[in-house]
């Protein structure tokens, strides 16, 4: 096996495990929102344009894993986000504009 083919492979299960923009382009809005709650991150909104950018930063921001785990890994993908989100930046610019942002916690309007 070549070094290209293992970082190749090592790359596409990264991706595939939890990347910030598969997780925020591979699945709906509402899963996408549900997972940062459940990391109890104190977001209220992503922009959809690097949104796996902003969802691995908000993943930092929420309260620290009690393993300590998620955190070099969240590191490790912020580079794998970072071009996923540039070759994804035709879609997700027209999603902006005609969707806006992914909203991670709904306020509720002030009677």
């Amino acid at each position: 096996m070549t070094i290209k083919t293992a970082l190749s492979l090592g790359v596409l299960s990264l991706a595939l495990s939890g990347c910030g923009t598969v997780s925020t382009l591979g699945q709906g809005d509402a899963d996408a929102a549900r997972d940062l709650r459940r990391h109890k991150t104190y977001c209220q909104s992503l922009s959809r344009i690097y949104s796996g950018l902003a969802y691995d930063f908000c993943i930092l921001n929420a309260p620290p894993d009690p393993t300590g785990i998620l955190a070099p890994l969240i590191l490790l993908d912020l580079s794998v986000s970072g071009i996923l989100d540039t070759v994804s930046l035709p879609y997700t610019i027209c999603r902006q504009i005609s969707v806006g942002n992914l909203q991670v916690y709904w306020r509720l309007p002030r009677s």
